[in-house]
């Protein structure tokens, strides 16, 4: 098919591409399964069409509480030993405590941009001593009196305060481990309460086939799969075969090369997002 709907459709696509079924494709199926996995990843991980932008509902279990205030749990405190010997011979052994306060996230999370900011049982926001509800009672009764610009300008500065005072819950991520660590105060978390996560996910080919279909990672497949022709034949260098045809796998292997460099530069260039800008 011209449009690929299944891994299978890919794969005969890209083989198409490279002169199938008028030449033989010299690719065992387990490298061509492999090539399929290697262009989807970089598709995923490079690819702005690769991921959604979502967010994750998480619910705190008391587990999490009590690894996250160093009580054990399920997965208690990790300890790392280390070994010294200093320059007269005499050794000393040091001891490092890393508290498990991290929460597990399903593999498909290749990013996590931030954790929304939510309410303690300890803070008072979320009832009728807020300042947002007292602001409402006060000034409802009388609200179409009340210019626009004033109201905006309070709002925009009590968010100030807000920023000021409650700032952002720091955390840690790393995509290889698949745990997010939360550097908060678990004191202030109640069981039950949610966590809303914003993050990245991979987009399931399997659920969204039109990922099979997409233009550079049809192209970028064919690529990787002709270099890989290529590396089969190149020991065959100088070999004719019946009809003085003669096997050229280095020149097959140098050309892939050559479009495999245009093709990533193009991904650099128009269907990478961009980095953010870091200041200081």
């Amino acid at each position: 098919m011209a449009q690929p709907s299944s891994r299978a459709d890919l794969i005969n696509y890209c083989k198409r591409q490279l002169g199938a079924p008028v030449l033989e494709i010299n690719i065992a199926d387990e490298q061509v399964e492999d090539i399929i996995d290697d262009a989807l990843q970089y598709f995923h991980e490079r690819h702005f069409d690769g991921v959604i932008q979502t967010y994750l509902k998480y619910k705190i279990t008391q587990d999490d509480k009590d690894r996250g205030q160093g009580r054990g749990g399920n997965n208690p405190i990790g300890i790392v030993t280390t070994t010294a010997t200093s320059t007269v011979g005499l050794s000393t052994t040091f001891s490092y405590e890393e508290n498990s306060n991290y929460i597990q996230v399903p593999p498909s999370v290749i990013g996590i941009n931030k954790i929304f900011k939510y309410d303690g049982p300890q803070t008072s926001t979320n009832n009728m001593f807020s300042v947002k509800y007292q602001m409402f009672l006060n000034d409802m009764y009388y609200f179409g009196s009340t210019e626009i610009l004033t109201y905006a300008m309070t709002k925009r500065y009590l968010e100030d305060l807000d920023f000021i005072l409650n700032n952002d819950k720091q955390i840690r991520f790393n995509q290889r481990q698949n745990r997010l660590y939360l550097d908060i105060d678990f004191g202030d978390v109640a069981v039950d309460d949610y966590l809303i996560i914003d993050c990245y996910r991979l987009i399931d080919p399997n659920d969204f086939t039109r990922v099979y279909n997409d233009a550079f990672l049809k192209k970028y497949a064919t690529a990787l799969m002709k270099r890989q022709w290529g590396q089969n034949l190149i020991k065959f260098q100088g070999v004719k075969l019946p009809g003085g045809v003669e096997l050229n796998g280095r020149q097959i292997y140098d050309d892939a090369q050559k479009d495999l460099e245009m093709i990533k530069e193009q991904m650099s260039n128009t269907y990478e997002l961009p980095p953010l800008d870091f200041i200081g």
